[in-house]
């Protein structure tokens, strides 16, 4: 049996800031994680991102959760959707009372 290869793959992270914590979050992954700075709360994401893939390769599920949000297999390597862009849109949000 071939031993596979970990591969490096840079995905698209958000991070905001609500109040005093910053918040991260990728969609190709749908993981968010919050931490008080942001040095912290990138560690915090990548840290969440690696026991993430690791639990899903440890459960044999790793492929199909991938595969289901949106990863694609390409020379038998998972990529993840290309984020084409991070726009703003203008929407009418009600008035609060």
């Amino acid at each position: 049996m071939a031993k596979k290869i970990a591969v490096k793959v840079k995905i698209p992270v958000n991070i905001l800031k609500e109040g005093k914590i910053y918040v991260a979050h990728s969609p190709v992954l749908d993981l968010s994680t919050s931490g008080k700075t942001f040095t912290q709360v990138r560690k915090r994401f990548s840290e969440v991102v690696q026991i993430f893939l690791e639990e899903l390769n440890e459960a044999g599920t790793l492929d199909e959760a991938l595969t289901d949000l949106g990863w694609k297999k390409i020379a038998s390597q998972m990529t993840p959707p290309v984020q084409v862009t991070q726009d703003l849109i203008d929407v009418n949000v009600p008035a609060v009372n």
